[in-house]
């Protein structure tokens, strides 16, 4: 309906441009948005007050005149002017109603759309250091990630989802020294423990399947164990093979999954990360100083410039970045999406700054960055700080196992990556209209329990009937559904421009909402065959496009509860 309407104010814009009451080149971007309150109308435009100044004209004086040039519409029942100069319609009931076939015959495309098609995005999320299982901010990485891939998709994108595994550095070693002492019998709590070790049971099993001769599959290859206690290299191996294995189980009880594996040590291994040094050099960018190799990120934007090869030896851990994100340009990706947590803040300049460093014709501002804050898990009003295996935190696994697949992914989803969040397992768990997840599924399922019994009661869904009686659907909260869900695709959309999934779980709420207040005040089953049918293809709009909407998070959509 918004698009119905912009092109008639379009009609009208130019009707006026031919009459000289305003520039010819004047061309602005047409605003039509859902009207606040229904005593409004249905949607408003203040196209009139954009142009009043080149028009020279009072802004409600040219509103009228824009009203005056509007073409008839079949869809339009009467159009009026608001406070100092806003364009109010109210759309005629049969139009509004004509979305809910656009949603039963659309079906699962329903708000989709081409607007990426032929273009490559590439986003990497999760990104875990495989030293230890995944935790609650890893999960909230791989709900938003996840989502965001979806929806992206679902506006016709191309997208590839990478995860990176930083395999090489001082926290590998320490997985690596860790596993060695647990097979030499040393408990975290011995003074000959690593300083930097890692203490949680996880290292005790990864010992044992060492020692054992275990094969483990990690993606992208097989480790055989060498059972050898002193092959520190071996360790390694089977260490970061084995945690790799298990962070992928756990994404696979997620319902995540990834396109490409990316290993930093492949970076090394192959040359690149010495590549990108040498180009750097060449360009002109870099100087030495104190024995170290230092990269002019102040020439792009940095607050100070930043060592790149230590006086030691060695890179600080910005470089192979800058390598790995040369790699992914060079792949042909000119869309980039890194969802990352909040502490990756401090690398985004630098990554950037490396980037344009290199003269490689790399965008300003490449790549686009998501990034996340912290989750406060919490039972019964108090902190869950500990997890048993883990033995310093909460991970992914446990909350899937306290609140299901489905109450994790969307809860995790369902604010702002920005701001920081409590995940509340109680609340998760309770099945209440408090509980956002299960309110959203309720709906759809109530739908499904409505067309069972109306299909028990011999009185099944007649479309032709229904799509002849949308007139009768006056009440306001039919109304509002109907206008609820004439701006998904708008909604979808957007949440994908501006990155931020957590607008679908917004949406959700607020269709269930007003699902289930329609839902408690005006009957379906009702004796009239006309009005029954009206309103069930409201109820199956509403189950089509909860279902749709789910299916962006991750999220099941369930027929009973």
């Amino acid at each position: 309906m918004k698009e119905t309407i912009t092109l008639l104010l379009n009609t009208a814009l130019e009707a006026l441009k031919a009459e000289g009451a305003l520039p010819v080149g004047t061309q602005p971007d047409i605003r039509v948005d859902a009207a606040r309150d229904r005593a409004h109308g249905d949607y408003a435009s203040n196209l009139a007050m954009m142009l009043a100044k080149p028009a020279g004209m009072k802004p409600r004086d040219l509103a009228e005149r824009l009203i005056n040039a509007l073409p008839a519409s079949s869809a339009i029942s009467s159009v009026e002017i608001a406070g100092p100069g806003f364009i109010n319609f109210f759309v005629n009931t049969s139009a509004a109603g004509e979305v809910l076939f656009d949603i039963l015959e659309a079906g699962d495309d329903f708000g989709r759309n081409r607007d990426g098609a032929g273009q490559k995005v590439q986003v990497e999320f999760v990104s875990a250091n495989p030293t230890g299982p995944l935790h609650v901010g890893h999960g909230r990485g791989a709900a938003v990630g996840d989502s965001l891939c979806r929806l992206l998709e679902a506006n016709g994108y191309d997208v590839t989802r990478e995860f990176y595994y930083n395999d090489a550095g001082a926290q590998i070693d320490n997985l690596a020294l860790s596993v060695a002492a647990r097979i030499k019998g040393i408990e975290p709590n011995d003074p000959a423990w690593p300083a930097d070790g890692y203490r949680g049971e996880y290292i005790q099993d990864v010992a044992r399947a060492y020692m054992q001769g275990d094969t483990v599959t990690a993606d992208d290859r097989q480790v055989t164990a060498a059972a050898n206690p002193d092959d520190m290299d071996a360790i390694r191996a089977f260490a970061v093979a084995w945690l790799r294995h298990e962070q992928d189980l756990d994404l696979k009880a997620f319902g995540v999954g990834f396109d490409v594996f990316f290993l930093e040590s492949d970076l090394y291994e192959s040359g690149k990360v010495e590549d990108t040094v040498e180009r750097l050099i060449q360009c002109g960018h870099t100087y030495e100083s104190d024995g170290a190799l230092w990269l002019k990120t102040t020439d792009f934007g940095d607050d100070k410039d930043r060592v790149m090869r230590k006086r030691e030896g060695g890179y600080t851990y910005f470089l192979p970045d800058v390598a790995y994100h040369l790699d992914k340009w060079q792949r042909g990706f000119t869309t980039v999406i890194n969802e990352q947590g909040a502490d990756h803040h401090s690398t985004v300049t630098r990554v950037r700054a490396g980037l344009q460093a290199l003269d490689a014709g790399i965008p300003k501002g490449w790549p686009d960055y998501v990034l996340h804050q912290m989750v406060l898990v919490t039972r019964s009003g108090q902190e869950v700080k500990l997890s048993k295996r883990a033995g310093s935190y909460v991970t992914l696994r446990d909350l899937i196992d306290e609140v299901g697949r489905d109450a994790t992914r969307y809860f995790l989803v369902s604010r702002a990556a920005t701001s920081q969040m409590t995940f509340d397992i109680d609340l998760a768990r309770s099945q209440s209209s408090d509980n956002p997840v299960y309110y959203a599924q309720y709906a759809h399922a109530r739908v499904c329990s409505v067309e069972a019994k109306a299909a028990s009661n011999d009185q099944p869904f007649d479309a032709q009937r229904a799509r002849a009686s949308l007139h009768l659907l006056e009440d306001a909260r039919e109304r509002d559904l109907i206008n609820r869900l004439g701006s998904w695709p708008e909604t979808v959309r957007r949440a994908a421009d501006q990155r931020e999934p957590q607008q679908i779980a917004l949406y959700l709420q607020e269709l269930a909402s007003e699902f289930h207040t329609c839902y408690n005040a005006v009957k379906v089953m009702v004796d009239d065959a006309d009005l029954r049918n009206a309103r069930l293809a409201l109820g199956l709009a509403v189950r089509q496009v909860m279902r749709n909407g789910l299916d962006l998070l991750g999220v099941s959509a369930p027929r009973e509860m």
